[in-house]
């Protein structure tokens, strides 16, 4: 109920805001007509649903639902039943799927159908990725390879990768988190190598020997056009604060805030 799936639609032309700007891929998606909007549906913005269902038609194989999209794909995607055929079975074998590419929904497992899911989103060559609960139905070692592709096509592809989770062990995994709560982004992680964040805070010296694999999460709070902004509750049980009101001072240039 925070509107993460609503954010989703908005972004992958779904739904349409009432209010606000919507850019993506420097494309205004109030301005474009319903035919561009089509358009950008097939050609930017690649899903991968929740449910398995809306990603797989049962009655066909794995390389054929991968296919299948490519039949009304952009300029560039295979159109003939050879080309798509073998664009498929690339794509099954970058999710890991090749020997399973004659294989119908009911015979394989959920971690297999989501996995076969993101090929079909990678059908048209999409620059965008959206991904609801992608990990939402399977093992902890599913959902750890689930991620890795994602990470793979985000830094060997360039493919943007947008993931709605409820799931922390895997916003713990990626590199940025923006946390919404009641329809408004509270708060922002941002993940860095222990090296960059101690050279960030002027602390050189160790900052060389720092293990380059280490990383730490950053948090921050996100203000809004009003510089409004949402403090965490664990904060405010921690120094108190149990009422709906708490006092501002400035002390030696930092914000300060103080139970009533």
């Amino acid at each position: 109920g925070s509107g993460k799936s609503t954010f989703l639609n908005m972004i992958g032309g779904l739904d349409r805001p009432s209010a606000g700007t919507l850019t993506v891929n420097g494309l205004d998606l109030f301005k474009l007509s319903q035919k561009e909007l089509v358009t950008y549906k097939r050609d930017v913005v690649g899903f991968v649903w929740q449910n398995n269902a809306r990603n797989l038609i049962p009655y066909l194989t794995a390389w054929e639902n991968v296919a299948m999209p490519m039949m009304m794909g952009k300029p560039g995607i295979p159109k003939s039943s050879r080309g798509r055929r073998d664009r498929a079975r690339q794509l099954l074998e970058l999710v890991g799927m090749e020997k399973r590419q004659n294989s119908r929904l009911s015979e394989l497992s959920g971690g297999e159908q989501q996995r076969i899911a993101i090929a079909i989103a990678l059908a048209n060559d999409p620059v965008l990725l959206l991904a609801d609960e992608p990990t939402g139905s399977v093992d902890v070692r599913t959902s750890d390879y689930i991620l890795d592709v994602f990470r793979r096509l985000n830094e060997e592809l360039g493919i943007t990768v947008v993931i709605v989770t409820h799931d922390r062990h895997l916003a713990k995994k990626v590199n940025r988190v923006v946390a919404i709560r009641d329809g408004k982004t509270s708060s922002e992680f941002i993940t860095r190598s222990l090296k960059e964040r101690m050279a960030s805070i002027g602390d050189l010296s160790d900052a060389d020997a720092a293990p380059a694999e280490e990383t730490v999460q950053e948090e921050f709070a996100v203000m809004d056009r009003a510089h409004r902004l949402q403090i965490p509750e664990a904060m405010l049980k921690e120094i108190g604060a149990e009422g709906n009101k708490v006092k501002l001072e400035v002390e030696d240039g930092h914000i300060v805030i103080k139970p009533q």
